[in-house]
């Protein structure tokens, strides 16, 4: 036994849709709840039987529970239930609530990435609809944005969200600790049907291969055959140094990022918006993983008032050859999704391709030929990529190729 009494969750005038849980073991009377909630006419019941329900699953039947709640729904409640279960007593029990259908999607290694959304993995009430604001991923982050003495009950909250929160077929990623921490949080997350991992703080090749074969050992456990991803984030000199290596250090990393706040950490000088500062370490990075054929991703652009900025930071995010950025706020996607959509003269230059393209399959041509010149596979499948996300975005209609007029 660790101790006897143990605190879970958040509370508070700011906090919305989570809770606090303060568990006391007792050696009898059994189980005593005392809930303040302002829903609690309406599910006070349902609240106090789950917490009982949880604290049977773990073998407690003598216990006092003290619950303020702010909304919180019933896989916050169970997680935040969980957590401090597990600061009172060693077990490997894991209460999970029930895995929604709408979750059970996977993603391609090619798919686009122009945007993805930061999540602190311990606050609930940004989670909850954060599918709806059509990020191409929403990450939920067990590193920088969770203090340390709350990154044990964060990995449950996560675990659970992965679960019961609808992404709306945003790419379910988790960014997870470094080290030790991250090795453990694999094994609450991989099983979740989590399509990407983001590795912080990667300095070398033998990291990710680290993280790969945790990875492997969890997939096979569980005997899962879906593919997990992986995106390293390059945020040292070091790791900038090594950053073809780490691009191709595993077959499932698909993209490398860069954070810049600690790049320029590590340099000793200060972020600024003209960049200067950090065009080697950029530029480096989108050749090593274009080398590596992966995605180049940039780092986030810090503030989150100024779209005008941020609209000149994504178009020379661009022309660098980045495919993507991180965001902090949802304003910031559609400025995002905008500045990396393709423009006109290059959706127009994808439809000859794609139009040569299905020409040469109906006249049974093994080439693709678009004037005298020879499009290769690459080309093609490049051409047929901005075509996709050209429509996804509305800057095509989907039957375009129907409406080309015939000769």
């Amino acid at each position: 036994m660790k101790k006897s009494i143990a605190v879970s969750g958040n509370s508070g005038p700011k906090v919305r849709s989570d809770c606090e849980i303060t568990l006391e073991l007792k050696s009898d009377n059994g189980i005593t709840i005392d809930l303040n909630s302002r829903v609690k006419s309406l599910y006070g019941e349902s609240i106090k039987k789950l917490i009982v329900a949880v604290l049977n699953f773990f073998g407690i039947n003598n216990a006092f529970v003290r619950i303020i709640d702010s909304g919180a729904l019933p896989f916050v409640i169970a997680a935040r239930m969980e957590s401090a279960v597990k600061q009172i007593i060693n077990t490997n029990l894991e209460y999970l609530p029930d895995f929604i259908s709408e979750n059970s999607y996977s993603t391609s290694r090619d798919r686009f990435r122009f945007s993805r959304l930061y999540l602190p993995g311990n606050n609930p009430g940004l989670m909850i609809n954060a599918g709806l604001h059509l990020a191409d991923g929403i990450i939920l982050d067990l590193e920088d944005s969770v203090a340390p003495e709350k990154k044990d009950e964060a990995r449950i909250l996560v675990r659970n969200a992965l679960r019961q929160i609808n992404f709306y077929g945003a790419e379910r990623m988790v960014r997870i600790n470094q080290g030790e921490r991250g090795l453990k949080d694999l094994h609450y997350i991989i099983p979740q049907n989590v399509n990407l991992i983001l590795i912080p703080k990667c300095e070398s090749s033998d990291y990710v291969k680290l993280i790969a074969k945790e990875i492997d050992s969890v997939k096979s456990e569980y005997n899962i055959a879906n593919t997990v991803f992986l995106m390293p984030i390059i945020e040292s000199a070091l790791g900038i140094e090594n950053a073809f290596e780490i691009a191709r250090s595993s077959e499932n990393v698909v993209a490398v990022a860069i954070g810049l706040e600690d790049y320029t950490a590590d340099l000793g000088v200060q972020r600024t918006l003209e960049g200067k500062e950090s065009f080697y370490a950029r530029t480096r990075l989108v050749v090593a993983a274009k080398a590596a054929g992966i995605q180049p991703i940039d780092s986030v652009f810090s503030d989150v008032g100024d779209m005008d900025a941020l609209k000149e930071n994504v178009l020379a995010s661009k022309a660098l050859g980045f495919e993507g950025m991180g965001c902090i706020h949802p304003r910031q996607i559609s400025v995002i999704r905008q500045g990396f959509a393709p423009g006109e003269p290059e959706i127009e230059k994808s439809k000859k391709i794609v139009l040569a393209f299905e020409n040469a399959k109906l006249n049974g041509l093994g080439v693709v030929a678009l004037g005298s010149k020879m499009i290769d596979p690459p080309v093609v499948c490049r051409a047929q990529k901005t075509i996709s996300l050209a429509v996804r975005l509305g800057l095509l209609p989907e039957n375009w190729l129907n409406e080309i007029p015939t000769e």
